[in-house]
């Protein structure tokens, strides 16, 4: 009884004015039994004592200070390392507003079992009550969410990656406002007497949203996209499904500030799936003289059509959660100068000898000798990768060098192009532009990939992942794309963006990347606002329009006319096999694809067989 009266006296003095967060804690608090509450305040003091725990906890391995300040690694149970798509759920009231992308259950059978996970969840584990918010607190609408975690981790991780604390929750208060209650657990709980792992998990997974109640509940996993509740639940799952109701958008999106020699701006939003070098295009360095680039973000993007019918995004996160293999000095030095600057958190790198971190791809050298992710000594000939394919850096955004001032402003940017971009080794060119909106949203809604490390399951198979979003739709996927295609309605249709279709893994005849990517990527941009500007050649092919040779700028890079041939052909034996896997797609839909994408479909095939 001790335990639970000192409890209920914990949240008794919870220092919230805000009724339906005191109750909700409460019915935390007597359903997960945790041992003491803490109320995160945000703030440096609070992260420092965390830390310090989490160093004597064996969860942290503190870096070299004077590599990287006020850094820590951190490396989690191998059975926990990335999302898990199959145990991720969308319990809408009804099947059908689930969709076949997701994962369904009825709700009130997913609450007994979250019930019954839930119970005890907590004892011998804090229970850290963490107010946040997504986007600027001085927004017009500003969206909140709480998340109850009993990992200290989780904790030090949301501070990075969202606004949280003490001035979110008197915002709460004072608005009395809404917020998404968001319950996670490492699901282990510790009986009297038991010793902690230093990676607290379960081997049974769940994470289950709600879209109707707008609620969130993870079970099982201490991982990123799993745990940081904020990040794709709410960010995207949820948000998604409240655009939806409120007439905006929730994207798996970068936002890139670009202006030209004559200083003219201009704003890109893109979406690819993970690992396909979304973080590299976000901190873009252009190789183009005269071209300057600035980041808005690498990975969430809310947008909405503003007075004048313009599209504008602001990205609702404050940190970067990027996959670090294959981030490097040479390929991305904003990224890594933004990291350097320290309080950053790694999660599965391997560690240096004098206390620092590598992985596949940070430097041209290899370490003579590492300490790998899994703790155990690697040499080169190891024969097996250092860090995890899917480890990760964790580091403030306002870090970035290249950060635009926009990013703090709450009514956001307009956007003038939408990029998809997938990993084919074949059949889509390097860059290909939308014949309209509609077809626009035709690209994106096929857009396909060959499969990453970044979720559990089979690597190199093509998959299809409408706007990169497949794993992150909180409703249906054809009432998703219906969504786009109305909600050009309330657009100012000289001011909709224009929108292209991306591939930066071509490869040429003889199995070598057709394009360099990386910062070269700044010429294909350079030609995509050209064509906005209406100044930049192309020719027109029946997938869209492709540019022409000469149209692309090219000077001072190593590239052959038969590699660009190569990156830019269109291949009508290709595309035969694509639309059949395209038909086979849509096919998946049923009755709610909309009927604008099925004609998208019937005019691509006529235009090949004319």
């Amino acid at each position: 009884m001790g335990n639970a009266a000192a409890m209920q006296e914990s949240v008794e003095h919870a220092m919230t004015t805000h009724e339906g967060l005191t109750a909700w804690v409460a019915e935390v608090a007597s359903l997960t039994l945790p041992e003491n509450i803490h109320w995160v305040d945000g703030s440096a003091a609070e992260y420092a004592q965390l830390t310090d725990q989490l160093v004597e906890e064996g969860t942290l391995t503190r870096l070299n200070d004077e590599l990287f300040p006020n850094s820590f690694a951190a490396f989690s149970d191998p059975k926990d390392v990335a999302r898990v798509e199959g145990r991720t759920f969308i319990c809408s009231r009804e099947e059908r507003d689930a969709g076949f992308t997701n994962n369904w259950m009825n709700p009130a059978e997913m609450k007994e079992i979250l019930n019954g996970k839930f119970a005890g969840s907590m004892q011998g584990r804090t229970m850290y009550v963490i107010p946040f918010v997504m986007g600027p607190l001085d927004a017009d609408d500003p969206k909140f969410g709480v998340e109850i975690t009993d990992s200290a981790y989780v904790v030090a991780s949301m501070r990075i990656m969202a606004h949280i604390g003490s001035d979110v929750l008197r915002k709460l208060e004072d608005t009395n406002a809404f917020f998404v209650p968001a319950l996670h657990s490492v699901g282990a709980p510790l009986a009297p007497g038991d010793k902690d792992v230093p990676w607290p998990c379960n081997d049974e997974k769940w994470i289950v949203h709600f879209p109707e109640e707008r609620s969130i509940f993870s079970f099982g996993s201490g991982y990123g996209g799993n745990a940081l509740l904020g990040k794709k639940c709410f960010a995207l799952r949820i948000a998604s499904a409240m655009a939806r109701d409120e007439g905006w958008l929730a994207e798996h999106m970068l936002i890139l500030k670009l202006t030209s020699p004559e200083g003219k701006d201009y704003h890109v939003a893109a979406a690819f799936p993970s690992a396909c070098g979304k973080t590299n295009l976000a901190l873009l360095e252009p190789t183009v003289p005269g071209w300057t680039a600035k980041t808005l973000g690498d990975d969430i993007n809310w947008m909405r059509f503003g007075k004048e019918g313009e599209l504008r995004a602001v990205n609702p996160e404050a940190g970067l959660f990027g996959v670090a293999p294959g981030t490097g000095w040479h390929t991305n030095p904003n990224a890594m100068s933004a990291v350097a600057k320290g309080n950053t958190i790694f999660t599965n790198v391997a560690l240096t000898d004098d206390g620092g971190v590598w992985w596949e791809g940070m430097t041209r050298e290899v370490p003579a000798h590492l300490t790998d992710w899994q703790g155990n000594s690697w040499t080169p000939d190891s024969g097996r990768t250092a860090a995890h394919p899917n480890s990760r850096f964790c580091t403030p955004i306002d870090q970035v060098d290249m950060l635009s001032k926009d990013y703090y402003d709450p009514k956001g940017v307009e956007i003038n192009a939408i990029l998809f971009g997938g990993r084919r080794k074949t059949t889509i060119p390097l860059v290909t532009q939308s014949r309209d909106w509609t077809h626009g949203i035709f690209m994106g809604s096929t857009l396909s990939s060959e499969t990453t490390a970044a979720a559990t399951g089979a690597v190199g198979v093509v998959r299809r992942d409408p706007m990169a979003m497949l794993p992150f739709i909180g409703y249906n996927a054809g009432d998703y794309l219906k969504h786009w295609i109305e909600l050009s309605e309330s657009a100012n249709p000289a001011r909709l963006p224009k929108i292209f279709l991306v591939n930066w893994f071509r490869r040429a005849s003889d199995g070598s990347f057709a394009w360099p990517g990386f910062s070269e990527n700044s010429r294909v941009l350079k030609w995509i606002i050209e064509r906005i500007e209406g100044k930049a050649a192309a020719v027109e092919t029946p997938i869209g329009f492709v540019p022409t040779l000469d149209s692309l700028d090219l000077d001072g890079l190593d590239v052959t006319e038969a590699g660009m041939a190569d990156a830019l052909k269109v291949v009508p034996e290709e595309w035969e096999a694509e639309l059949a896997g395209v038909e086979e797609w849509y096919a998946r839909f049923g009755d709610s694809l909309p009927e604008e994408l099925a004609a998208e479909l019937s005019g691509l095939k006529e235009r090949f067989t004319a």
